[in-house]
Parts: C-alpha cells; sequence; structure tokens
C-alpha cells in the first residue's frame, strides 16, 4: 500500500495500475518466487525466504522475494520459480540456496540437483511450463498464484486485477454483467453445477433493498483444498468476483464463510479486505460511483453439513448448523440468513467472474465443452506420482489427469480406481479411464464433480474398506436432523464393518443397496442424499470384491482384518521366528524345525502377515460359504 491513496474514481485506478506495472514486476530484474501456501510452509518455505536473504545480501546479489500462494506441485514442495529465466525447483532446502544463487542468480544457469525429473534415470527439466505436471494445465481460477504476493493489493492490481471491475462501472449496466455471466454458461463449482447467471438473476429478481453475497468456502471434503488454496494465494480475486456480483444483483453486504482449520486464508482474506478497503475498492461510494458494498468473514467451526446452503446460513446467523427445509430458497425473502435474499456460490465459482467480464463470455465458452465451458480445479491425492493441485479445461480424460499431468501410479502399480466429488461421490473403474471430465460424464457413471477432490486408488485398495472409510465421514458428520441420514447411514456403516471384519452374510449387499437407495431419496439435505454414493458405485463395477468379503471371507488386498486363512509357506520361510513372536495368541507353532499356524488359536489379527519380512506369511481364501452350498 505504499504510495498509494483511497482512489475516487475510475481513471485514478487505471492511473495507479499504469504506474504499478512499470514498478512492481520489472521485466529485467531477478525474482525469485516462493510458494507459501500450506504445504510448502510446512515443509519449510520460510526456512528457505531467511537463506535467501542472508546469501544474496552476503554475495552482494539483488534479488526480489515474492511469497506466493500455492504452485500446485505440492508434493514436491517447497517449490520456486526464478524469473527471469522461469527457471523451476523442487524440494528445496536452505542448504540448496548457495548453490542456486551461485548458478543461477550469479551465473545464469540452472542448478540440476533441484531441478523436476521424472525419475533418477531422466534429463532434468528446467522450465516450469516444459514440467509434465503443467503442460496440459490452463489456469482461469489460479491465474495468479505463483505469480503474486497474496498480501499485497499492488501485485494484484499491477498483474491486471480489478480490471474487470472498472469494465463493469464504467461501460456496463448490471443487467449487461447478468447477462455476460448468463451467456457464459458458468456452472457452480462447488459441485452441483447450477449455473450462476440463473442464480443471480433470480436474487436480483427478489423483492427488498436489502441483499447479500456469499461466498462459501467450508471446503470439508477430505484431502480438498481448491478453494483454501484459492483464498491463501489469491484472495483479490475472490474479493473483485463477489463485488462484480453485488453490482449485478444489487446487494449491499457481503459474507466470506470460512473453515477455522484454514488459519491462513482466513489472514489473507483479512488483509485483503482491509487493503481494498483503504484503496476505495470497498466500503461507500466505490470508485466515486453510488455503489456501495462491504464484506466481512464468518469462520466456521469444521462441520461438514455447513457446506450445505441453508446449514451455512444457520451458522452465520449464529445458530447451530442444521439444514432447513427449501422453499425458501436462499434468493427468496425468508431465505437467506435474518430473512434476506442472498446469492451463495462458492469460492472458484466467484474468482472466474472477473475474467469473463473482462475477456467476454465467447473466451470462457471457447474452453471446455459445450454444457461444461471453462475449466475445474482439482485436489489430486492419493496413489498417484504427482500429488497437488491442478486446474485443466473442462472435457479432458481422467487418463490425461492421472497419468500425464499426475505421473501414473506410485511404484508402477496397476491402476484400480478413482473417487471424484468427495466423500459422497463415485468410484470410477479403470474401464471409464478415458471418460471427459465435465458435470453431465462424471454424473452418468454414478459420480460427480463435486467440490473437485479426486482421490486416485491402486491395486492395493479394498475397495469395500474405502467405501467403509468415507461413508464413516459422511455419517460422523451427520447433523441427524433427518432420520433417513441418521438412522440409514449408521445402518450400512454397521453392514460394511461387518463385513470387513469377517462377519458378512448373504444378503448384505442386497441391504447395502435397498437402504442406499431410501437414504438418497428421503435425507433433507445433499449430505444426506450424496453419502451412499461410494457404497452404490463400488458396489456396482466391484461387486465381486465384496462378495469376496462376505462368501470367502477374504481380502485380496489384505488389508481388513479377520479375514482369510493364514498360513506359513515353508519353503519360502527363512524361520526367523518374527511371526511366532508377534502372535499374541500363540496361533504360531513350532514342529520339527517348521513354522505353522494352528487354525483353532487363530484370529486372523495380521500381526504374523504384518510381522514377516519375506511375505513366507500367506493370507488365503476359505471355502466358499453359502453361495456354493445353494448351488
Amino acid at each position: 500500500m505504499k504510495d498509494m491513496k483511497k482512489l475516487n474514481s475510475i481513471d485514478e485506478l487505471r492511473e495507479l495500475r499504469e504506474r504499478l506495472k512499470k514498478e512492481t514486476f520489472k521485466p529485467d530484474s531477478l525474482n525469485a518466487k516462493i510458494c507459501c501456501g500450506t504445504a510448502c510452509a510446512a515443509t519449510g518455505s520460510h526456512e528457505v525466504i531467511e537463506a535467501f536473504e542472508k546469501e544474496t545480501q552476503g554475495r552482494g546479489v539483488r534479488l526480489e522475494i515474492t511469497k506466493t500462494g500455492c504452485q500446485g506441485l505440492c508434493q514436491k514442495g517447497p517449490v520456486l520459480k526464478i524469473e527471469p529465466a522461469n527457471i523451476f525447483y523442487q524440494r528445496t532446502k536452505p542448504e540448496n540456496v548457495p548453490w542456486i544463487t551461485s548458478y543461477t542468480l550469479i551465473g545464469g544457469i540452472p542448478y540440476r540437483s533441484n531441478l523436476y525429473r521424472d525419475n533418477f534415470l531422466s534429463e532434468p527439466v528446467p522450465i516450469m511450463t516444459d514440467v509434465p505436471f503443467y503442460k496440459k494445465q490452463l489456469r482461469i481460477a489460479l491465474r495468479n498464484n505463483g505469480k503474486i504476493d497474496p498480501c499485497k493489493i499492488e501485485h494484484y492490481i499491477a498483474v491486471g486485477g480489478y480490471k474487470a471491475l472498472e469494465k463493469a462501472l464504467s461501460s456496463m449496466t448490471p443487467d449487461d454483467v447478468l447477462n455476460e455471466i448468463d451467456k457464459a454458461n458458468l456452472r457452480g463449482r462447488g459441485g452441483a453445477g447450477f449455473p450462476a447467471g440463473k442464480k443471480w438473476k433470480h436474487t436480483k429478481s427478489a423483492p427488498g433493498n436489502i441483499k447479500f453475497v456469499i461466498a462459501n468456502g467450508d471446503e470439508g471434503d477430505p484431502g480438498a483444498f481448491m478453494d483454501r488454496s484459492i483464498m491463501e494465494g489469491d484472495p483479490h480475486s475472490l474479493l473483485e468476483g463477489m463485488i462484480l456480483c453485488a453490482y449485478t444483483i444489487g446487494a449491499q453486504y457481503g459474507f466470506i464463510y470460512v473453515r477455522h482449520e484454514y488459519p491462513l486464508a482466513v489472514k489473507n482474506l483479512n488483509i485483503a479486505i482491509k487493503q481494498a478497503d483503504e484503496l476505495g475498492l470497498l466500503g461507500k461510494n466505490i470508485l466515486g460511483t453510488n455503489f456501495s458494498f462491504t464484506i466481512d468473514i464468518r469462520e466456521g467451526a469444521g462441520a461438514f453439513v455447513c457446506g450445505e446452503s441453508t446449514a451455512l446460513v444457520a451458522s452465520i446467523e449464529g445458530e447451530r448448523g442444521f439444514p432447513r427445509v427449501r422453499p425458501p430458497r436462499l434468493s427468496e425473502p425468508g431465505g437467506g440468513p435474518w430473512g434476506f435474499p442472498s446469492n451463495l456460490n462458492n469460492i472458484e465459482t466467484y474468482v472466474c467472474v472477473p475474467v469473463i467480464i473482462e475477456k467476454g463470455a465467447d473466451y470462457f465458452l471457447s474452453i471446455g465443452t459445450k454444457n461444461s465451458p471453462g475449466t475445474k480445479v482439482f485436489a489430486l491425492t492419493g496413489k498417484v506420482k504427482n500429488t497437488g493441485l491442478v486446474e485443466v479445461p473442462m472435457g479432458i480424460t481422467l487418463r490425461e489427469i492421472i497419468f500425464e499431468i499426475g505421473g501414473g501410479i506410485l511404484e508402477d502399480k496397476n491402476f484400480k480406481a478413482v473417487q471424484t466429488g468427495g466423500p459422497s461421490g463415485g468410484c470410477i473403474p479403470e474401464q471409464y479411464l478415458d471418460l471427459p471430465v465435465d458435470f453431465d460424464s462424471l454424473i452418468s457413471v454414478g459420480s460427480m464433480m463435486g467440490s473437485g477432490g479426486m482421490v486416485v486408488m491402486d491395486e492395493d485398495t479394498c475397495i469395500v474398506d474405502v467405501a467403509k472409510y468415507f461413508l464413516s465421514f459422511c455419517q460422523s458428520e451427520s447433523c441427524g436432523k433427518c432420520p433417513p441420514c441418521r438412522i440409514g447411514t449408521y445402518q450400512m456403516l454397521e453392514i460394511l464393518k461387518k463385513i470387513t471384519s469377517g462377519w458378512g452374510e448373504e444378503g448384505d449387499i442386497e441391504k447395502l443397496e435397498d437402504l442406499g437407495k431410501k437414504v438418497v431419496e428421503g435425507s433433507l439435505c445433499g449430505l444426506g442424499s450424496s453419502a451412499p454414493n461410494p457404497i452404490l458405485t463400488t458396489i456396482k463395477y466391484f461387486r465381486e470384491e465384496y462378495e469376496e468379503h462376505i462368501y470367502d471371507k477374504y481380502c485380496r488386498s489384505k488389508v481388513c482384518s479377520g479375514l482369510g486363512v493364514y498360513s506359513i509357506d515353508n519353503e519360502q520361510c527363512f524361520l526367523c521366528g518374527l511371526c511366532k513372536q508377534a502372535c499374541a495368541f500363540d496361533a504360531v507353532k513350532e514342529l520339527r524345525n517348521k513354522f505353522f499356524v494352528d487354525q483353532d488359536y487363530c484370529t486372523k489379527c495380521k500381526a504374523c502377515y504384518v510381522a514377516c519380512p519375506i511375505g513366507a506369511v500367506k493370507i488365503e481364501k476359505q471355502k466358499r460359504q453359502s453361495l456354493v452350498a445353494s448351488e
């Protein structure tokens, strides 16, 4: 905010931008853009910054350091990019800094040891855009992550920030903005995919002088961090999107609902709101117009159900996060906080708005597919080589994301399934790897886009155990208000626990299917109506694994305890005795210099299997029960 005063007109914003373009990022100056997002900060990015400051000062090197938000390749952090050479470094430690200073900052050449490479034998890749993880990405929502310091509004303005607001206030009516968003067919990135233009139009037409704009940053899916990274790395793009929405629908107040577990996001948002207010981009008479809008932050207490719109509104009001019956919808009188009509979108949806207004709806429509234009941000996690944050055009295939961007499966094992849409999404098998990723395609195979979580599973993953894990999350996060969700998910979870511990019975699969359908049909909110998805899709595509657990008492992935027949391969066994030491029930016996498992004592606890260093302890199928008998 140095040398900047409150802007009283649109022309003053234009003049400020032109000045900042020249002063902020000089094309020939050395600049180290170091990721300071949550993941890289946890692995030591701030220590790397201190090392750069100390090293360059001692050697007389003039270096600008930009503390950026998430740059995407979280698994390889701390990551950084040295400009103007655009050299990308991964897993940077303070002890690497003197070498990077000598080679790159002084010598102008890459330091090979910290460059990206696919494996030890491959050639290093010095340029960020040539790294396979980034090659197929197209950044709209994440356009400024990795480029700017999120705590400096001058950086955001210098790269074109608030240009869309400038355009809207100077040459567009609220209806013009609304028509552009509607034409772009911007679908909600929170998971439902409802067109933002239609939602804005409905709120705009609601009666009353007081309206709210709400941003949903309650990102509760396990392994998902898309919205968090945007709020941490580019908070002003969220503010600009909300301001444009407020201008369009005639709102005066805004709320950003953020999880309390996101302290860095809350900190950076507070800084951004204060800066925008001091500069005249928020508050009364923005840029000298008669348009006024303020934004406040509301922190959630970590309840997953508060991602649902009506529960979120209840939490904003200070009530317990219980879903409410609709209608009225949020966009109608009586539906929003304290009864005022409100527009609710998630973080990623709002940050796409400035791009659409600045570049036009046709630009946005030129990306992605006809019914799902634009890009989508995914948190790629699980058994994949390169985990992190990716933004890709809609219509890209799952295979491209997992094997080209993600680098394939860890240890080159076989792919088994990918779970999209968070804990209430579906598990997609290998046969659909070439499925285009968009709202409609994912729904057609029993999954959904969700907020953007993408968990990859390999051949060693027990699909029944995975279904149990996701259902246990949804069941524990159920608010308990409606019986189908409260009781139905509990009963389904009990059946899954029984199956994975060796007590499954004939008919359990059918019970799960029947209960799942009833929970979907009878639940009050989206949590309950989507909680059975992982179970229903895994039964659909991996039914044989459920049958093995029930009838053969066998887990092919050797994950579930209480299943299988344990034996010792005496030809492979080298008599270390660790299996006998590990067994708490004296089931491992020694006879004539050989070990064997006494089935009468064995509790199938897996202790011997885990203890064996060479895999001589085997788990095999039991004789098939009931199903064989009935045949």
